[in-house]
């Protein structure tokens, strides 16, 4: 697969192979190198082990930067979606196994969550990726399959890109009758009218601006469900835009401990109420995938200042954190995903079974105890 894809894009091999290449950015991430010096340096100090895994070389510091400046980061964004599809098809099990308890499994087709994480960089280093006077930043827009909990979606852009303008990217691949979750950033009348006609369900919430008609009032249904309403926009302009009914819902959720209330809406019809909240509810997955690759991978200390460099580390990150999760699942992962990282981390330059390792690996059994009384104490000095 990776010598195939190789020879498409057509690299020049002259300075540093393409095989070395990926196995330094992997060890980048692996590692949590902070600089090229890092990574040439650790390499090198293990070159003879390096040179198992299929012949790689350490680079030098000046290769490195090169290729990640030079080299297209579609070929490594290419090549993560390709292993990503051999893993789900020779491996059953992944890519399924996870499954929140409860509503999800009602559902029989797929519910996607579209949300974006902005990775921070350095506005004086990085004058390509500004979008505040003194801020630079890059946003990874992601579509999560939530049954799955794995990327359908993914494109690394700007920050200074608004969320709407990229929902139409990232819904292009959704099927009728599949379902998708957004918060109000990706709020785009003409896209969601877009949804409707390919016969894609979505869920929302509503801003606080938005002025909607109510045209018939529906009974709750559930002790937390305040309203439940079909709407339809009320200016012209809105009207043009989406010109069909849609459903608002008004419902108590818990945040954090604390009970707030939020207004959803949605253009299904027939599901009740209270699904349309739990359905909101489950976009949170997103955000704790976020969560697991930037406490897995580094993408804080970038090893390049252009804008190819900086893709290039986020597509490897995703790459990295992706095995994780296949080793994860085939060794029937059971304490925290950021510990199965540290481990391996810790491990990386002995030659160990990587699945055996990880399934013995675990916190000591508690000490058993010992059945003692207290039958007679004399302390001196005491009367």
């Amino acid at each position: 697969m990776f010598d195939a894809l190789c020879g498409r894009y057509g690299f020049d091999t002259r300075g540093y192979s393409e095989w070395s290449h990926l196995v330094a950015m992997l060890y980048a991430h692996l590692s949590r190198a902070a600089s090229l010096n890092e990574v040439c340096d650790g390499l090198r100090m293990h070159a003879a082990a390096l040179a198992c895994v299929k012949g790689a070389t350490p680079p030098s510091k000046n290769n490195l930067s090169n290729c990640n400046k030079r080299r297209d980061a579609a070929f490594i964004e290419e090549l993560y979606w390709r292993v990503m599809d051999f893993l789900c098809s020779t491996n059953g099990g992944f890519g399924s196994s996870k499954c929140r308890k409860g509503y999800l499994r009602r559902f029989r087709k797929a519910i996607h969550a579209v949300d974006s994480t902005t990775v921070k960089l350095v506005a004086k280093n990085l004058g390509w990726a500004k979008h505040r006077r003194r801020k630079a930043a890059a946003k990874v827009h992601m579509r999560v399959g939530l049954q799955g909990f794995l990327p359908k979606f993914a494109v690394v852009k700007e920050a200074g890109d608004h969320d709407a303008k990229l929902a139409y990217e990232v819904c292009a691949g959704l099927q009728a009758g599949e379902i998708v979750v957004f918060d109000k950033a990706y709020l785009d009348l003409r896209h969601l009218a877009l949804l409707d006609g390919r016969g894609v369900h979505w869920v929302t919430r509503a801003k606080e601006n938005t002025c909607l008609t109510v045209l018939r009032r529906r009974k709750p249904g559930h002790t937390r469900v305040i309203a439940d309403e079909e709407v339809r926009f009320e200016k012209p302009r809105s009207q043009e835009l989406y010109p069909r009914t849609l459903r608002r819902v008004t419902a108590r959720v818990e945040v954090d401990g604390r009970e707030e209330v939020m207004v959803f809406l949605t253009n299904n019809q027939e599901w009740s109420a209270w699904t349309v909240a739990e359905l909101y509810g489950a976009r949170w997955d997103i955000e704790v995938f976020f969560k697991e690759i930037k406490q897995t991978v580094q993408l804080v200390d970038f090893l390049g200042n252009n804008a190819n460099a900086v893709r290039w580390q986020i597509w490897a990150g995703l790459l990295v954190h992706l095995l994780l999760r296949f080793l994860a699942w085939q060794s029937s992962w059971g304490h925290a995903f950021s510990r199965i990282a540290a481990v391996i981390r810790s491990a990386l330059w002995q030659r160990w079974d990587l699945c055996a390792l990880l399934r013995s690996y675990g916190t000591a059994p508690p000490a058993s105890a010992m059945a003692s009384g207290l039958k007679q104490a004399v302390f001196a000095g005491f009367s």
